[in-house]
Order: structure tokens, then C-alpha cells, then sequence
């Protein structure tokens, strides 16, 4: 740190010039490129939703391709250049950006803009993570339910630019940070692996356990249709089936959204001590997820949601609801269609494995403690990243303000 603040002081004492994105790069604006364009192999590609789900701040390897022919038609990204996301579902999201830094030029498609610029690459995909960029993106943005920043509005975002070496030195001492942070989620990772191994193992050599069809040993209840409008501070406390699997974890005692207390009468709901499964997904890994509520009052359940009541230990089920096994039953009955969707007779024909209560309870017991070892973040190496991250940020945001030098 003292060495970058000697070099500004040397090189620029004045203070940094701040210069148009538009005037730093050229801009490029993606076009087409559904998902549903994917090889196996071809061209390289990174597609806009990718950005912020896959990639961190550069990229050398991608993990998606297109043919050659649908490739001669879309926006070109040699080494050096970025991608950033001009459209998303929120905020957050829309203006992610990542340098490519491969050895070979690879494509990108709409709700994207390529941009080739003229200082270093890591440095302003970092600067496109600081608040100073945040501030300026919000300030750009349109629309409600899909937030758009377009290309010409990011063209006019001022950047500061300070001399290139003490870019370069930004950028080694940020990417320092990042290898750390990649060698604990590396570790992480492992730990979940082992997990997984342990988790399908308990379950599959259960004591006493009979493979039973949950619909055996419990029944299935649709939720209720209700829709983003609905969604309010404080009113009935919900599950939707998509936040299943990407926001709770094995078991909830407290909702994340709620709904409008208008709709009391017309809504279903899950009493503590059962088990809301995901009946639609994307995905076929994510359908059929499940979390056992645990909270004090009933939740009201979203349409594309079941609710499983049983005399067996919630959260047993919903760890049970996890394995690999279950996965390869579960997929003969999802749905190929693009959304994949899994109705309640076919989770009732799924067998799990089920010992008598004491075992289940100790089962969910060992899970609950590994669990807490490789996903809680006030414990153990995810709070070791959680506290990385924020050393990270905080100097990453120190490193990237600077005082303006004047015009």
C-alpha cells in the first residue's frame, strides 16, 4: 500500500485524471446467442448470465462453445478485452464484468458489450466491482423487473486512470487476495466432496432402514399460486419454490420473503415439522430439492411447491432428499421440457432409506455438524472466506479511490 501511494505522489501529485469509458476503449455491443446454441465443442463463448454466476473477475478458460458458422456472426473478444452484462434481474448483477485473458479470440452474445480498452484490463475489470462504479451504474440504470445499463450510457462513466505501473501494481497486490481467497475455496470444495461421500454413506447404511416410497410414509400437498407482486416487508411469511435452492439451506425456522395478508384465505401452507419441495427448476439437480420447515407458525407455499407431512424427522428427510440416490430416481420422473417441472406423484414413487426415529435423529445429528463445518459462515474455513472477502474489499475499494486531478 505505501509503495502505490509513493508512486502517486511521484507520478501524479496532482492527483489522477479521470477520462470517459468511451474514450478509454471502443465498445462493442453483443448480439443473439441463446444458451440453446451451445456445443459441446467449437468456438469459445461467454454468455452474459455466465458473468455473474461463473466467472470472477478475469477468465483464461471458458466453459461453453458454439459452431464456427453462428460464431462469424457474433461479437468478437481477443485477449485483453472485457465482457460486461448490460441487462439483468437486478442490480447487483447488471455491469459484471470479466476480462478474458485466454490465448484465443472466443465470442459473446446480446445483453453484452465487449469492451477493448487502452489501459490494463484486470485493473478496470477490478474498478467495475468498486462502489465508485456501483454509484455511477445506478445512476444509468432503467427499468424495474429487468434492470438494462446500456453501452452509450456506459461509454460516459468516468474512470480514473491513473499512470500504467501503478495499474499493474493495483492489480498484483489485488490479485494476491484473490489467490488467496481461490486456495481456501479450493479447500472448501474438498470438504464438500467429503461431505457428500459421508452424507449418501450414512443414509445408505442407515441401521434397521427399510427403502420405503415417500408416499408410503407421508402424503404431498400442492401450495398456492402467488406471484412477485404479492411479495411484501411484512405480511405472511412464504416459500417460493425458487428460492429452495438458491437461498435456504437443508432446513429454515424463519421465511425470507413474505406475501400480503390479503391473501390468507386462498393460500396453502406447511406446518412446522414437514418438508417443501421445489416441483419446477431450470435444472434437473434443482427440482425436487427440499427444506424442512422448522419455524414457529405455518408458511404460506407457492404453487410450484409441495408440501411433504410424514411422521419421520424433517430434516432427515430433506437430508435424504440430497443424495446421489435419490438424484437417479428423481430423474426418470422430472419432466425434459426447457422448465423442467416434477409432480408430486412421481416424488411419491421415490424410495428413501428409512431406519426407526432414534436413528434418524442421530443421523441428522452428524449431518447437522459437518454441515456446519463446510456451509456456516460464522464458523470454520467459510467464515475464514467470508473474512477474506472483506479484507479484500476493503482494499480493493482503498486502492481503487483516488483524488481527482483537476480540469
Amino acid at each position: 500500500m505505501t509503495s502505490i501511494d509513493e508512486m502517486l505522489q511521484e507520478l501524479c501529485p496532482d492527483g489522477v485524471k479521470f477520462k470517459e469509458l468511451g474514450t478509454i476503449a471502443e465498445l462493442v455491443r453483443g448480439n443473439g446467442m441463446p444458451k440453446s446454441d451451445f456445443t459441446d465443442e467449437g468456438v469459445g463463448c461467454i454468455h452474459y448470465g455466465q458473468i455473474y454466476t461463473h466467472y470472477g473477475t478475469w477468465a483464461t478458460e471458458v466453459i461453453s462453445h458454439v459452431h464456427e458458422e453462428k460464431a462469424a456472426r457474433l461479437a468478437k473478444v481477443n485477449p485483453g478485452d472485457l465482457i460486461i452484462t448490460n441487462t439483468s434481474e437486478n442490480l447487483d448483477d447488471v455491469g459484471k464484468a470479466v476480462a478474458w485473458l485466454g490465448s484465443e479470440t472466443i465470442v459473446t452474445g446480446g445483453h453484452a458489450t465487449v469492451i477493448k480498452p487502452s489501459i490494463d484490463s484486470k485493473y478496470l475489470a477490478y474498478w467495475f466491482q468498486s462502489p465508485a462504479f456501483h454509484y455511477e451504474k445506478k445512476r444509468r440504470a432503467t427499468g424495474t423487473k429487468v434492470i438494462d445499463v446500456s453501452a452509450s450510457k456506459l461509454a460516459t462513466v468516468k474512470i480514473p486512470v491513473p499512470p500504467l505501473e501503478v495499474q499493474r501494481e493495483i492489480v498484483k497486490v489485488l490479485d494476491q487476495f484473490a489467490e488467496l481467497e481461490a486456495e481456501l475455496a479450493a479447500e472448501l470444495a474438498a470438504r464438500r466432496r467429503q461431505y457428500v461421500f459421508y452424507r449418501d454413506k450414512l443414509m445408505s447404511e442407515a441401521i434397521g432402514a427399510e427403502h420405503l416410497r415417500l408416499g408410503d410414509v407421508g402424503r404431498f400437498v400442492r401450495g398456492r399460486r402467488f406471484t412477485k407482486n404479492d411479495v411484501v416487508d411484512s405480511g405472511i411469511p412464504s416459500i417460493h419454490y425458487g428460492e429452495i435452492y438458491t437461498e435456504y439451506g437443508t432446513s429454515a425456522d424463519e421465511a425470507i420473503r413474505h406475501v400480503r395478508v390479503e391473501l390468507h384465505d386462498q393460500l396453502r401452507y406447511a406446518e412446522p415439522g414437514s418438508v417443501v419441495f421445489a416441483g419446477v427448476g431450470e435444472t434437473v439437480e434443482d427440482v425436487g430439492k427440499a427444506v424442512a420447515w422448522l419455524g414457529s407458525e405455518p408458511v404460506a407455499t407457492h404453487d410450484d411447491t409441495f408440501v411433504f407431512t410424514s411422521p419421520l424427522n424433517p430434516k432427515y428427510v430433506a437430508y435424504a432428499v440430497q443424495t446421489k440416490e435419490f438424484h437417479r430416481q428423481k430423474e426418470r420422473h422430472v419432466s425434459r421440457a426447457k422448465v423442467k417441472r416434477l409432480s408430486a406423484t412421481g416424488l411419491a414413487d421415490i424410495k428413501i432409506p428409512v431406519p426407526n426415529l432414534p436413528v434418524q435423529e442421530s443421523i441428522v445429528e452428524k449431518l447437522d455438524n459437518f454441515d456446519a463445518l463446510v456451509n456456516d459462515i460464522d464458523f470454520g474455513l467459510p467464515a475464514e472466506i467470508s473474512f477474506r472477502r472483506k479484507q479484500y474489499e476493503h482494499y480493493r475499494d482503498r486502492l481503487l479511490t483516488f483524488k481527482e486531478a483537476a480540469t
